[in-house]
């Protein structure tokens, strides 16, 4: 970039540079927290918040467990005069909270200051004046002795007007600009204040120490602060603080070298609001505290609530990834990551309460600041990969995938984010999976299965649909889902394996419902299928046929499908409970005219005689494998009037609906079964 040669490095070194708080690695106890939201924050906002909303802000900050509070600076305008007022004639400052006003070491500001805080509990009075070379050479145009004179006559005037002003009060002293400043002279101007005010052990001071400007590398800042610290005096009686601001981007650093170099006391904000690129950030350096097992002493254990809040007041925004808080922050994307915080997890199940949080890729653990697991860790989009994407399957919508499936599955997925550049939803995760794995079934069907025992093996009648035909098939297998692998098989003169089969409830209770999941291979790939259904093995012998209709050569036996009718079929058949011409029509942009006669002419049957025939597919379903009543069996198959249902029923079967129950379970055909 051009013009570098403007720039130099506008920070001092203490005379003696200090490095013990190298040592330490780590943090064993939170600072003193001071928050300055309602002063340095407030006066950074386009629009600066009204008295009701500060009045609220600093509720917010109470309830998080703030005990200092930077509550504005009271000679500045009458909204901060007045929010003074409110918190102390309205009795809200809580006996363990203590304010605290800003002031300039400006006679008339100090007074306006001390009229503000008059009555109040407890107050910290903050005193500062700019100490920087910049500052004394181009604003104030006053050597060193005048700057430093600046300081002790504020630091008087604060002493003479406390004795005199209701309530009790306690001091504070800022060199501003301090990065800015000689060390060795910022040391001697707070010196100098300190004594004036003398501290004692039950009347301490506040010395903190302002990075108006950041300019210098944390490092660098905490061997100012370490030097500072061991040079003050009655350094016993002084609480040592720190204000960092963050122009390079490292405040939370410089506080957290700064507190290892002595630094006692953190004023901040939340989010790092404030000017230019704003205040250290508090929620941060709290939640780092935190994830060390150190209890910082502030709640954020509703973040989203916190956020909301501050985002309401300040009509400021907490970027997607602000650490801990941001809506991204805990957000994987990357199919890598997905399944190393999948295992994490699953690993975590297994372990006992009380061990440490190890999850890959999240420092904590989300629900700790009230977020949430589905929504705001797992995200899929094109580049997710197999584990994030079971991971939701499984635990939104209980769908345990077998280890084998989970890659097609996550490709497939994948693909449909690609496709739409979008992110997916749970639903829409879940929703992406049926129509690849669940629903499609383009070119053939098993309407029906029929088993019996033939010594060791078992075989299979199956009815098998294809556009408008229905063959019956025979074959023979080691069990009831091969014999039917196997008639399948036979029909079409394909040939794969069955290598996959697992099975797993959904939901308890007697309308619980199973899935299963069925892989075949062939000499090319690997193809996979589910069902769901209340029986077993109804659910697999769909998730087979799913499956098998994949298969190349299906395909290519099925030239003549009509791909109108099939999908209309396909629509029958899901939505036979209640389809109508009506929704057939706003479903495939067509008039209820032409979907009937297309449907008839295509298919040989009727629209009415399609449902009817998946309505009663359904009926003898539930009448076979089961003890519902016939009126819940109605219902279930999309009649409202149980006795049109009777009426159709034996219609079609010549026989009604008890006594196909009882003959198919080996009854007499004129006798109720009974309930177990």
């Amino acid at each position: 970039m051009k013009h570098v040669e403007k720039y130099t490095r506008q920070y001092f070194l203490p005379p003696v540079f200090m490095s013990d708080w190298v040592r330490k690695d780590h943090l064993d106890r939170p600072p003193i927290w001071c928050s300055v939201d309602l002063r340095d924050g407030n006066q950074a906002l386009i629009e600066p918040m009204g008295l009701e909303e500060k009045l609220e802000f600093f509720r917010m900050l109470v309830e998080v467990g703030f005990k200092e509070i930077e509550v504005g600076f009271p000679a500045a305008s009458e909204t901060e005069y007045d929010f003074m007022r409110a918190l102390i004639d309205r009795d809200m400052i809580p006996e363990d909270v203590t304010v605290q006003v800003l002031t300039q070491a400006r006679p008339h500001i100090i007074k306006k200051t001390f009229e503000a805080v008059k009555g109040a509990p407890h107050a910290v009075i903050h005193l500062y004046n700019s100490t920087s070379v910049a500052q004394r050479n181009v604003v104030f145009r006053k050597n060193k002795e005048e700057i430093r004179k600046l300081a002790t006559e504020g630091a008087k005037m604060l002493l003479d007007l406390a004795e005199k002003t209701e309530g009790d009060f306690s001091f504070e002293y800022s060199p501003e600009s301090f990065h800015g400043t000689e060390v060795e002279y910022g040391l001697e101007v707070c010196n100098a204040v300190l004594d004036i005010w003398k501290p004692s052990a039950d009347r301490k001071c506040i010395i903190n120490i302002p990075g108006t400007v950041e300019t210098a590398m944390p490092h660098v800042f905490a061997s100012q602060i370490e030097y500072i610290s061991k040079n003050l005096k009655y350094r016993d009686n002084v609480i040592l603080s720190l204000h960092p601001h963050n122009d390079r981007g490292c405040a939370v650093a410089d506080a957290e070298l700064c507190c290892l170099a002595g630094v006692e006391r953190v004023e901040g904000t939340l989010f790092g609001n404030g000017e230019r690129t704003g205040n250290v950030d508090l929620v941060t350096l709290a939640m780092n505290l935190y994830s060390y097992g150190v209890d910082p002493g502030l709640d954020f254990s509703d973040m989203p609530k916190v956020r909301g809040t501050y985002e309401r007041l300040t009509q400021m925004r907490v970027p997607a990834r602000q650490p801990y808080a941001g809506d991204l922050v805990f957000s994987a994307f990357s199919g890598s990551h997905q399944d190393a915080i999948a295992k994490g997890m699953a690993a975590r199940e297994r372990e006992t309460q009380g061990e440490p949080w190890t999850v890959p890729y999240l420092p904590i653990d989300p629900k700790d600041v009230g977020r949430n697991y589905d929504k705001d860790v797992i995200r899929i989009n094109s580049q997710s990969g197999k584990g994030g994407v079971s991971y939701i399957l499984q635990h939104n919508f209980a769908l345990t995938l077998p280890a084998k499936m989970k890659e097609s599955v996550g490709y497939a997925i994948k693909q449909v984010s690609d496709e739409t550049h979008q992110e997916l939803s749970p639903d829409e995760v879940y929703k992406a999976f049926r129509a690849r794995f669940v629903d499609p079934m383009p070119y053939f069907a098993v309407e029906d299965a029929e088993f019996k025992r033939m010594g060791e093996a078992v075989v299979a009648q199956v009815e098998i649909r294809r556009g408008d035909h229905v063959s019956k098939v025979e074959a023979i297998g080691n069990g009831r889902l091969d014999a039917a692998s196997n008639a399948v098989k036979e029909f079409f003169g394909v040939s794969y394996e069955l290598v996959a089969y697992e099975e797993h409830t959904l939901s308890r209770g007697s309308a619980s419902k199973a899935i299963a999941y069925v892989g075949i291979s062939t000499s090319e790939r690997d193809f996979w299928g589910a069902g769901i259904n209340e029986d077993i093995l109804t659910a697999s012998i769909h998730a087979l046929c799913v499956a098998v209709n994949q298969l190349p050569k299906i395909a290519a036996q099925d030239k003549s499908a009509d791909a109108r009718l099939t999908d209309m079929l396909d629509f029958i058949r899901k939505n036979y409970r209640n389809v109508t011409l009506e929704t057939m029509s706003k479903t495939f942009h067509l008039s209820e005219p032409y979907v009937s006669k297309y449907i008839r002419e295509k298919s040989g049957k009727t629209f009415g005689e399609h449902v009817t025939a998946e309505r009663m597919k359904r009926a003898k379903g539930l009448l076979k494998n089961g003890v519902a009543t016939v009126e819940s069996i109605a219902y279930e198959s999309g009649y409202a009037n149980v006795e049109h249902f009777n009426r159709t029923f034996k219609r079609l079967f010549a026989m009604t609906p008890l006594a196909y129950r009882n003959k198919e379970n080996g009854l007499p055909v004129d006798k109720k079964r009974r309930k177990s």
